[in-house]
């Protein structure tokens, strides 16, 4: 009597649960601008994977062992896209995450997500409340030291350094913004980008335009000289050729009195022989 070979039963793990993006249409905004900020600013960079309200399971064989985190970043792994995070295929925890705290996930954000990250080790956890409504200051940020999360510094514009992105997050009204620390430039958000490329265009027209003008004064300017040149020309070549005359008729002038005096002198010549 052979062994029955009793196969292992598939695990699945959903792809969503069933949550919407955000509680508000400020918040859906929020995450869905800052992921697609982030991944244009990370974009050549082939090791940094940005996503948010992605199913992230951290422990293999228990689906119930899963966070969907609003937006993070994860260094070390590639690009592209996929249907959930596994901590056990990745290899690698995300570096960062922030979350776009609302009234029904404050508690949850600030307290089982908050322990559950820094169990993970995720090294730097951001909090921001879009409204202003729950969470005092509205954004907030920690860094893991020793396994829990200590508060990171506010800088003297309000904004938090995230040491791990090379950003600074600051709050403008609704709005989370992103400031670049090795460029010392905002990163402009998916939503300004047509804004921008627009002001782009009209700097782009506006600098053709001068380098047109600058370029047809520089042609009439040469148009000028060559006139000018020519002119200057033609007068040398008049004052040559009135030297030229001027010494002709002085040369007949010269042989004309020559000839007169020759001639006297014959005339006298004749005289005293008569």
């Amino acid at each position: 009597m052979t062994d029955a070979v009793i196969a292992s039963p598939i695990i699945e793990y959903p792809e969503s649960d069933g949550k919407p993006v955000g509680e508000t249409d400020v918040h859906r905004r929020e995450i869905l601008h800052t992921i697609e900020t982030l991944e244009r600013h990370f974009r050549d960079a082939p090791d940094i994977y940005v996503s948010g309200n992605l199913m992230f399971y951290y422990e293999e064989g228990n689906p119930a062992a899963v966070v969907s985190p609003d937006v993070f970043v994860v260094k070390g792994v590639r690009k592209g896209l996929r249907r959930t995070y596994k901590l056990w295929e990745e290899g690698v925890a995300p570096c960062v995450v922030i979350e776009m705290t609302s009234r029904s996930t404050r508690l949850e954000d600030k307290g089982n997500k908050r322990a559950l990250y820094a169990l993970l080790g995720v090294r730097e956890y951001f909090l921001f409340d879009p409204l202003g409504e729950y969470l005092k200051p509205p954004l907030q940020g920690f860094t893991l030291v020793d396994g829990e999360y200590a508060a990171l510094p506010f800088e003297s514009d309000g904004g938090i350094i995230s040491r791990e992105l090379g950003l600074k997050l600051y709050r403008d009204e609704t709005v989370l913004r992103l400031f670049d620390l090795a460029s010392g430039r905002e990163v402009v958000r998916t939503e300004d980008l047509s804004d921008v490329l627009q002001q782009t265009l009209a700097r782009v027209q506006q600098a053709e335009e001068q380098a047109r003008l600058t370029a047809e004064q520089a042609r009439l300017a040469a148009e000028q000289a060559r006139l000018a040149a020519e002119q200057a020309q033609r007068e040398a070549d008049a004052r040559r050729r009135a030297e030229e005359q001027a010494q002709r008729e002085a040369d007949a002038r010269r042989r004309a009195e020559a000839e007169i005096e020759r001639l006297r002198a014959e005339l006298q010549r004749l005289r005293g022989d008569v």
